[in-house]
């Protein structure tokens, strides 16, 4: 549902023949506010070659019960470092659901919006290929995991999708109401790249400390 993902998802709509949106809730306390915008987003974009949006249940609670991410205490605020945001496994829990679906429509490539200068040990081109390897195996059903902006910035994503109604995207982690905070580790590095490439922003924030 963030900005890099919409622009992931139209960019391959423009290549392939057909897409499928996947999201996999795992029980994070921005998933509903998030996918309501997704789903706007996926309307106002209407690409023909999309398929509707493919929602998934992967429960968290159970592997770490305390952390920021289900609680919605300790909220990476929006003068943390970037490896605040971490989220244990979550490519690994991300790409593990999505393979299975994908063997069972029959389609052969994931594609993820990872960016260049990723810190998390499950962001490596390494990680990617070893997993695509291992699902292809044990599904009996080969994969290519795509990360086509593992060498470009934020900036550099955000200027491929100036055209995009990117307003409609959505990156908090402590959504209010169904709006952005406005104040954690992710809205300011939403606010820091629509600056970055001089555009509107036009997306709705509570309050503003970036």
């Amino acid at each position: 549902g963030g900005v890099d993902s919409g622009v992931l998802i139209w960019e391959m709509s423009e290549r392939a023949e057909r897409v499928h949106p996947f999201y996999v809730r795992s029980g994070f306390v921005w998933e509903k506010t998030e996918l309501i915008w997704l789903r706007r987003y996926l309307r106002k974009i209407g690409s023909p070659s999309i398929a509707p949006l493919k929602v998934i249940d992967l429960p968290l609670k159970d592997v770490y019960p305390r952390h920021w991410s289900l609680t919605g205490k300790g909220i990476p605020s929006h003068d943390s470092e970037d490896a605040a945001v971490y989220l244990p496994g979550r490519n690994l829990i991300l790409l593990s659901k999505a393979a299975v679906h994908a063997a069972l429509i029959d389609v052969g490539t994931i594609a993820l919006g990872v960016l260049k200068g990723n810190p998390f040990p499950d962001s490596t081109r390494r990680f990617f290929d070893g997993m695509a390897g291992a699902l292809g195996e044990g599904l009996n059903h080969p994969l290519t995991v795509l990360t086509p902006y593992a060498e470009l910035s934020k900036r550099e994503v955000m200027e491929r999708g100036k055209e995009l109604p990117l307003h409609l995207t959505f990156s908090c982690i402590s959504p209010k109401r169904n709006l952005h905070c406005g104040a954690c580790n992710k809205c300011a590095e939403r606010v820091r790249g629509f600056r970055a490439v001089g555009m509107s922003d036009k997306t709705r924030y509570r309050r503003s400390l970036v």
